[in-house]
């Protein structure tokens, strides 16, 4: 059986890319199929397959704008070739779950989200104060012709699994489809703790771009009176960074990018993780749980599935600076029990994800391969998840 895995891009190891990855490692005669792909930004199981890319590749510096050229990617997704393949497995926030399949294949959409800028936080990412009056009102008509296209484009997968029942409500309602929930993989091995004692600072790991909330995160931390450090890169940093020195907030520091054994010891050390936007899962709280850390979320989302309250971690009700102010000194002098948080992470782990996605996949190939002759036509027809 020949298997095609289809993602948006691959430009670091966030949270789709640690799906990709476990993906990769069970299908490894797999080629992989991706807009956008950066050598070496992503681990060794990826970098090892076959990786084919669209014209996006060959345009110069490409790396720092693709963001821009959202509009192209519908176009783009659907020139790959995948008539070669039995069974393609796409893992998708954007267009990847649109890429066409060979009439005959089976075509699983493993769905991180549908794509958010295009349904639900089109203000987040292109509203007036952020592009300007003009410059918004002609992105709204662009993200509603992709909206449109999303939706016209998902009876393209066979069957859709979605992170989390969060998740699974956005594809109800947007493309008005089921989805099995399986949640994604939690490197609970690597991620672990040791008997180094936590200082007394908040820690947020993150991709700088406007649903996260990081600025939450800062205001919060200015008035908790709390030290901040932040792992991650985005199109938001700069402007994230000013707001830090317009308030005078000195107690933040932006670390950047860094490897997995950094962000671990982070983890660790870290007295609370923060979780402020709302997110479709969230891998970091599991991380940081799996490091025996407590979280600070926003009650909405994923996190309504990786948190415990008062267990693992404190929920915030208010997505507004002064409630998580309250929540991060709480749990900052509380005691919780880093074993039962370390436990409840090890729910998530990495061999977890594979047999249950082994099992949709085996399960959606006997069905679909399943076709039964109809008395009034006598055509074949295949059935649909």
């Amino acid at each position: 059986m020949k298997v095609a895995l289809v993602h948006d891009w691959l430009t670091g190891m966030r949270g789709g890319e640690k799906v990709l990855e476990v993906l990769c490692e069970r299908y490894p005669d797999a080629e992989l199929f991706t807009l956008l792909h950066v050598p070496g930004s992503v681990s060794p199981a990826i970098e090892r397959l076959k990786i084919h890319t669209s014209a996006l590749q060959r345009l110069p510096g490409i790396k720092h704008y693709y963001r821009e050229c959202l509009p192209l990617f519908p176009k783009l997704i659907e020139r790959f070739d995948l008539t070669r393949f039995d069974l393609v497995i796409s893992a998708s926030h954007c267009v990847a779950k649109s890429a066409l399949a060979a009439p005959n294949a089976v075509h699983i959409c493993y769905c991180l989200t549908p794509m958010r800028y295009a349904w639900d936080q089109f203000d987040a990412y292109f509203g007036p104060d952020r592009l300007g009056r003009p410059a918004s009102s002609a992105m709204r008509v662009v993200m509603k012709r992709l909206a449109r296209w999303d939706q016209e484009t998902a009876a393209r997968a066979n069957r859709y699994v979605a992170i989390s029942h969060y998740v699974a409500g956005r594809i109800r309602r947007y493309y008005n489809r089921e989805a099995t929930v399986v949640y994604p993989p939690v490197d609970t091995e690597f991620f672990h703790p040791d008997s180094a004692v936590p200082g007394r600072y908040a820690l947020v790991v993150s991709a700088l771009v406007p649903y996260k909330r990081i600025d939450l995160a800062i205001d919060a931390c200015r008035i908790a009176g709390v030290p901040l450090k932040i792992v991650g890169e985005g199109p938001d940093r700069g402007k994230l960074e000013r707001r830090a020195r317009d308030t005078n907030n000195h107690d933040v520091e932006f670390l950047g990018r860094r490897g997995n054994d950094e962000v671990r010891e982070l983890y660790r050390r870290a007295g609370v993780v923060m979780l402020p936007g709302e997110e479709d899962f969230g891998i970091v709280p599991l991380e940081a749980q799996a490091c025996g850390r407590p979280v600070v979320a926003y009650a909405r989302g994923g996190a309504l599935e990786t948190v415990i309250a008062d267990e693992t971690g404190l929920l915030v009700e208010d997505a507004v600076p002064a409630a998580f102010a309250d929540a991060v000194r709480r749990a900052l002098d509380r005691p919780f029990d880093s074993t039962a948080i370390r436990r409840h992470a090890e729910r998530f782990g990495r061999a977890r994800f594979a047999t249950e996605m082994e099992t949709v996949v085996s399960e959606t190939l006997g069905t679909l391969r399943r076709t039964v002759e109809t008395p009034a036509t006598g055509q074949a027809v295949t059935a649909r998840w």
